[in-house]
């Protein structure tokens, strides 16, 4: 049996792994809210070392064996979402308003959207694949079809998940499926216009805020739910709305003290609420500076970085279009943690990939990275073999 892993992956997940922990026991340390900061650690490395194990047993799949996976993903995933909606709070107990995990003793939260993304993404390319064999003669009839057939797969759970309410997981679902739909013989005809129209939304919405406040905030704003509201406010005018905006506003502080090089470790000073989670980026700013949060980023986009090599090395388009929407997925997740967090971009709840505190992100994030490296073990291209004789 051979076990096969990039070390090129496998070191950055390393330094990651290194670089959070650190960052979530300042960041529990500095709060003295959520008991020992330890634990916490212990924790964040249990869920490294089986996110570390679930991806090197997804990286050992045939990558043609997936769609049984992704079966089975999405049917568990979609159950769990049906029955959080009825589930008494004893065990799925709201987190900032939002009914989205379920609470297991002693192992934390479990959030069942997080693991969408990997059945959305792995039934997404094959519906595409099969829709492809089946019309090799482009139309547009048949164009529409393909849509109908993503839309009947998204939309359910996706609903679910939006009257949860988790407006920032609707929108990595489909920062993931949009490039894949690029990416596929769909005429662009088609895309275009479906871009076309969210940006015409946002336009009109953005001209009527700036010259029809009144009606922006009696009319439009006021159809959202309390929660959702809250938060564009405070990303619109985050000193003006002291409580919807707290966290934006520590966040600005906390990035804007740490100047060029920082407090220190554990030199944090700037409350934040959920610092070791949503906002660990503010915190890293804070204590490093922006040399130190630089270098994070850098990391990150290292890792990407070995995701394009990988993607450019495919041999399918199954395998083009998995990548496209593991990249663009985890590309758009990293730009919007880090902007919320200094204020750029509205607060979603959105977590900073393989930093942030918490096992059901950084797990499926984990199973991500797995179908790259059986994507790339199926390529033939790795960098590091371990033999079991």
């Amino acid at each position: 049996m051979k076990i096969k892993v990039d070390g090129k992956i496998l070191t950055l997940l390393i330094v990651l792994c290194v670089i959070s922990c650190t960052f979530i026991y300042t960041a529990v340390a500095g709060s003295n809210q959520y008991g020992d900061p330890k634990s916490f650690v212990i924790k964040q490395l249990i869920f490294y070392v089986v996110g570390i194990i679930v991806m090197i047993v997804i990286a050992q799949t045939d990558i043609n064996k997936l769609k049984t996976l992704g079966v089975g993903m999405y049917i568990f995933t979609f159950v769990m979402l049906l029955l959080l909606i009825v589930a008494p709070e004893s065990i799925a107990k709201p987190i900032n308003n939002a009914k989205s995990w379920y609470q297991i003793p002693f192992v934390g939260t479990f959030q069942p959207s997080e693991f969408l993304k990997f059945a959305l993404l792995i039934l997404t390319a094959y519906i595409i694949v099969k829709h492809t064999e089946r019309y090799p003669v482009k139309s547009i009839k048949h164009d529409f079809l393909l849509l109908g057939k993503i839309g009947l797969l998204v939309l359910p759970p996706s609903l679910i998940v939006y009257q949860q309410p988790d407006t920032g997981m609707i929108m990595l679902y489909f920062a993931m499926i949009f490039p894949m739909l690029f990416f596929s013989n769909i005429s662009k005809k088609i895309l275009f216009p479906v871009l076309a129209v969210p940006i015409a939304i946002v336009s009109v919405v953005a001209y009527i805020y700036i010259f029809m406040n009144d009606f922006f905030q009696n009319n439009l704003l006021a159809k959202l739910s309390p929660h959702q509201q809250s938060r564009i406010r405070g990303w619109l005018d985050p000193f003006s709305y002291g409580d919807s905006a707290y966290q934006t506003q520590k966040g600005i502080l906390a990035i804007g003290s740490g100047q060029e090089f920082g407090k220190g470790l554990s030199g944090n000073n700037v409350y934040i609420p959920e610092k070791h989670t949503d906002f660990i980026f503010a915190n890293i700013g804070e204590e490093v500076g922006f040399i130190g949060a630089s270098f994070v980023l850098i990391v990150l986009f290292l890792l990407l970085y070995r995701f394009v090599q990988i993607a450019l090395s495919n041999k399918s388009q199954y395998t083009s279009l998995l990548t496209a929407g593991i990249i663009s997925l985890l590309t758009f997740q990293i730009f919007q943690n880090v902007g919320m967090t200094m204020g750029v971009l509205p607060v979603t709840g959105i977590t900073l990939p393989f930093l942030s505190y918490g096992g059901s992100s950084l797990v499926s994030n984990m199973l991500l990275v797995g179908i790259m490296a059986a994507i790339q073990n199926d390529n033939g291209d790795y960098m590091f073999t371990t033999k079991e004789d």
